[in-house]
């Protein structure tokens, strides 16, 4: 039996987390056992999503699973971007150089900030009153 070649790789953003497994085939991608455009209804979503394979010409080539928990599903297109960007380092680290240059290898550290106490929110007050 051949044995099964296959890339894997974490990525995250806000607080979404998204485990994606590369394997070659033509291109389709599968998110949370869903169809790619089920699952990311937006086409600016899903152009976010591809494009490190744009990138990095290989568009078509790989078959993608992608495993995405947490955050909204903005933060999983991010996470899912950033864990395609890796798993293509490990498949090839000569496309590390073409993948920095596009940012995509660069985790985005924005994330919510906490509330804090005897505020109403992380850095709204409440009002003041002199009298």
């Amino acid at each position: 039996m051949a044995e099964l070649v296959q890339y894997a790789a974490t990525g995250r953003r806000k607080t979404a987390v998204a485990r994606v497994i590369l394997r070659p085939g033509e291109g389709k991608i599968v998110v949370n056992h869903r169809a790619f455009n089920a699952y990311f209804p937006s086409e600016a979503l899903r152009a976010e999503v591809q494009s490190p394979l744009v990138q990095t010409e290989l568009a078509g080539k790989f078959d993608i699973l992608v495993n995405a928990a947490g955050g909204g599903i903005h933060g999983q297109a991010g996470a899912a971007q950033l864990g395609i960007a890796r798993a293509l380092v490990i498949f090839n680290a000569e496309l590390r150089s073409r993948l920095r240059q596009g940012g995509f290898l660069t985790r985005d550290p924005r994330a919510k900030e906490r509330k804090k106490y005897g505020q109403k929110g992380a850095r709204k007050r409440f009002q003041f009153s002199k009298r």
